[in-house]
């Protein structure tokens, strides 16, 4: 259940996100075989997988959060969870009334339409009106900087122009809390410098909270203020980026 509106203590106004015994679970297919399922005309086994197990944290307004974890630990999950693509299956995400977006690759876009006609559907979604979009059109298309390729549909860009123009919608139309999923280290080194920069300024911000994926040790540590990490569903360790990092790397044999 996501809730738009505050349900705890009026006076606690400095937190941004609560999740409270979050839970979401997966239906997969343990073993699957097309040629035996059509001869046999039976249904196939379906196998739980859960991606979130029981999560509570508070994420302070201001704050900026690191994520970190192997893969399949759940965290792009709980991203989706937060920004409402994901339904839990039991506990509880409050917003407090926070505007969010999600930057994430694959995530966002009709590929059918073009650069442009996303740019307005995405600004719409995340509650802007057609006069702000178009106020800061100019500024995305500059800022993404794919060319001719902004009036040409989606399905037509490699994925480092899909990641330029995401970042750069994300980052013009700027949201109280800003999700980011892997997106940092795509496309060319120039962009890059200028998406990393783009969000360090973003983050100078003190009401904006910033949730970040992110596999690379240097980013997490140089960006966030706090870390999370993530093995199995479940929160493992919380706490100062350097030492949780060093923990997860020791762990994974890194170091």
């Amino acid at each position: 259940m996501i809730l738009k509106k505050k349900y705890l203590n009026k006076k606690d106004n400095k937190i941004a996100i609560t999740i409270k015994n979050l839970t979401i679970t997966y239906k997969t297919i343990k073993k699957f075989s097309i040629k035996k399922n059509l001869l046999r005309f039976k249904k196939s086994k379906l196998d739980t997988f859960t991606a979130i197990d029981d999560v509570s944290y508070d994420v302070e307004a201001g704050k900026i959060i690191g994520i970190i974890g192997k893969n399949g630990s759940g965290k792009s999950t709980l991203l989706r969870a937060i920004a409402g693509i994901f339904s839990p299956d039991s506990g509880i995400i409050d917003l407090h009334d926070n505007t969010v977006s999600l930057l994430s690759i694959g995530v966002g876009f009709q590929r059918k339409l073009t650069g442009i006609e996303n740019i307005y559907l995405n600004g719409l979604l995340l509650g802007f009106t057609e006069s702000e979009i178009k106020e800061k059109m100019n500024d995305i298309i500059e800022f993404a900087d794919i060319g001719d390729f902004i009036y040409k549909p989606v399905q037509t860009y490699s994925s480092g122009m899909y990641s330029k123009l995401a970042f750069a919608i994300t980052s013009i139309l700027e949201t109280d809390i800003i999700l980011i999923d892997e997106v940092l280290s795509v496309g060319d080194a120039e962009f890059q410098k200028k998406s990393y920069d783009r969000m360090k300024e973003l983050i100078t911000a003190e009401h904006r909270t910033v949730l970040i994926v992110s596999h690379n040790a240097s980013t997490i540590k140089e960006l966030c203020d706090e870390v999370i990490w993530l093995h199995d569903g479940k929160i493992k360790e919380i706490g100062e980026p350097g030492a949780v990092m060093d923990n997860y790397l020791k762990f994974m044999g890194r170091k």
